[in-house]
Formats: C-alpha cells, structure tokens, sequence
C-alpha cells in the first residue's frame, strides 16, 4: 500500500475564508485534504507561493450550466443535445476562474454530475436542482401571446417539467426531483424578468402548494431554494421555510426584517439584471417587456441588497452565470461589495457562506484541517476585488492542481 505524499504549500498568505484576516501560513495536503495550517510546516513535495494569497475555492450559488447566454432565437436553433456539450465547456471555463463549488439553479442533471465524477469532464463539484418549478403563467412558463411557447428548459427523461400547479401536483413534481437526483429543490415564488408574461414584482404558489414543496425535498434529506424577486414572494418563501431566497430585487422591510430575524440565506445575483441589459444593448433580440423588467430590476436591486445588508442578513455569493458567460462569475465580488460588505465579507461571501447554504461546510469553504483541499491562488492584494478573475494564478482541486495559469 502506498503511503500518501505530504505537500506543503508555503510562502504564501491565506485568507481562510472563516472571516479572519490574511496571515502567513503553510497549509500541508495530502490524499486530497488539508491536514495542517500553520508556520514552518514540511512534507515530502513541496510548492513555492511567495508573493501569492491563498484562499479557499470560492462558492458560486447560483449557476445555470446549460445556459450560455439569453439569446432565445439562438436556443430555439440549436440541437437538443447541443447544451450539455456546451456545458462541459462552461465547467471547465467556471473551474477556471477559481469556482470550484457550484450549485446549478436549473438546467444540469444527474448525468452531468456522474460524468464529473467518472472524470469523462472537468468542472467544479457540482449540486443540482435539476429543474425549477414554477406555476401557469408564472417564470417557467414560456407561453406566448402567439399561443407559442419558448419554455426555460426542455423536459427530458432525467429533467421534469417545470409547470406545477395545485398541492397535488407539487407534491408529485417534488418527489420525481428526489428521484431524478437532485440535491436541492428549487421553487419560484415571484415571476421573473425572462419569463414573458409574468410580472416579477406579483408573489406566486399559495401558502399550501408552498409547504408541500419544502415538507416533501425536507422529507428526502432537502433544502428548497426560492426564485423570489417580489417582497410578497420572498416573505411567502421564508414563512414557507425555503433554505435560501435567490435575487430579493424588490425587499422591502418586512421581508429584510423576516429574512434576518430567520436566518434564511439571501443569495443576490447581482450580475444578472445587468447581464441582460447589456445583451439587449448588444443586440440581442429579446421582447420588450422582458427588458423593461430588466431595467427596473436593476433600478432596484443594489438597494435592495444594500438594505439587507446594513440589517444583518446573511448573504453568500451566487451570479446567475449562464444568463452571462461563464467565467465572468468573480464579477460578482465588487458588486456585493458596493452594497456595503466590507471586502473580507465578501471572500466570507463566496467561500464559507456559501458552503453553509449548500450544507457542506464540513467539506468545503474554509482552509483548515480536515477539509478537501480547494485553494486558489492570486496574485495582487486579496481585498481589491476589481478584476479578480485576473489574477488568479492557480487553481485547486481535491488536492490536484487543476488550473495553472
């Protein structure tokens, strides 16, 4: 049997993600985890980080894997299948920029995750929730005027339809999720700004169909995550008991009042709005109502968050890529910053935060021992969070370095 190799990585700062400040320290892995963080530690192997920061691999939310932009004529042209290779590019372009940890809010499913873990595609640890659910006439329902309809997603054998509609159906939907694999289960409580016909500010699901949804994923072992832009949606959502509330466009004080006093994580997404203002701008042929909402969503959602923040609520980093690039996802670090979280907040954000609300924080999200050794380095100062994506020099995964740049 062969003993596994120690191997220190040293000369570097870290910032642990536990909300501590940067420090010297070695960190020694060996067999994919970290087993020691202080000075002057050895090993058999070791790795020259002089002049670099270490972190922990940052956490990203709130990810659509299978999306590769918000170009509906585009998708509407494009082979079924096209998508999942499309996604195997937008894994490793995500592991790339430092994002070793995703949860994907809609659009990836078991498949994927076994061909990561039979290592056929790179990519970040990946959770699921396979598909989103939605009411008629709500943000997965893409009908038309036309009488057309332009859905999110397509159904497929591992992916269930998105539209569910009384207690009933919910409770059907959200147990063929567990079954097709999911790791959490994802619910929108508001309309939303791609959607066409449904407005983001009008809560959406009734009280019932709402505690159905989280008693059957908290009967499986899961947590419920909620598309809630509208107050009343979001207010719905945490009374309801959702594990974490995406968006939060338009709060008001009842509901920040509600999320705090909680604990229900708020995941902003900052780039989203902004992502499709600019492919409007780019030209981008999407229908006017869903760039007005884009607009006034974006009116909205820095102060919304800003307010959040300044009460106390608990905010961990999610992007909505795929609605942009994927690999743009550390963009996010400045915008939480400028809602007023103070820049060793916002790497908290991203890394542990984030850890807790996918519930592997016994895994993940911090440097210290006992955890899977994901580490990024970057060069420069750690807390200037402008063009982090940048900087970054080297990527870990599981011990093995993944990216070298």
């Amino acid at each position: 049997m062969t003993t596994p190799r120690r191997t220190v990585l040293h000369g570097a700062q870290v910032i642990d993600g536990t909300g501590a400040p940067a420090a010297p320290a070695d960190v020694v892995v060996e067999d994919g985890h970290i087993v020691d963080v202080g000075p002057g530690l050895d090993g058999d192997d070791g790795e020259d980080l002089a002049g670099l920061t270490l972190l922990p691999g940052f956490i990203d939310c709130h990810v659509h894997l299978v999306f590769s932009g918000v170009d509906p004529q585009r998708m509407l042209h494009e082979p079924f299948s096209y998508q999942f290779y499309a996604a195997a590019r937008n894994m490793a372009a995500t592991l790339a920029t430092g994002v070793t940890t995703v949860r994907d809010a809609g659009g990836a499913d078991l498949g994927m995750k076994q061909a990561l873990a039979d290592g056929l595609i790179a990519g970040p640890r990946l959770l699921t929730a396979v598909t989103l659910l939605g009411q008629t006439g709500g943000h997965t329902d893409g009908w038309c005027a036309s009488g057309g309809t332009v859905p999110l997603l397509q159904p497929h054998p591992g992916r269930p339809p998105m539209i569910v509609d009384g207690p009933d159906e919910m409770r059907r939907r959200v147990r063929e999720l567990v079954r097709a694999g999911a790791d959490v289960i994802k619910i929108c409580t508001s309309g939303g700004v791609l959607s066409p016909r449904d407005d983001p500010r009008h809560a959406h699901f009734s009280a019932e169909e709402l505690d159905i949804c989280v008693a059957e994923a908290a009967a499986a072992g899961l947590g419920v995550m909620a598309h809630a832009q509208a107050a009343s949606g979001v207010k719905n959502a945490v009374r309801a008991g959702v594990r974490s509330v995406e968006h939060g466009v338009f709060l008001d004080d009842e509901a920040i009042d509600l999320l705090r006093d909680t604990g229900t994580w708020l995941v902003p997404t900052l780039l989203a709005g902004r992502a499709v203002v600019r492919a409007a701008a780019a030209g981008t042929q999407l229908p006017d109502a869903v760039v007005a909402k884009a607009h006034a969503a974006v009116a909205e959602h820095h102060n919304s968050i800003a307010r959040a923040v300044a009460a106390g609520v608990r905010i961990a980093m999610g992007t909505d890529s795929g609605v942009f690039p994927h690999g743009d996802n550390l963009a996010e670090l400045p915008l939480l910053r400028d809602t007023g979280l103070s820049p060793l907040q916002v790497i908290t954000a991203a890394t542990s935060a984030g850890a807790q609300v996918l519930g592997i924080a016994d895994t993940v999200g911090t440097v210290q021992p006992g955890k899977v050794a994901d580490l990024v380095c970057v060069r420069g100062d750690p807390l200037d969070l402008t063009d982090y994506r940048d900087r970054v020099v080297q990527v870990w995964q599981g011990g093995r370095r993944r990216v070298d740049v």
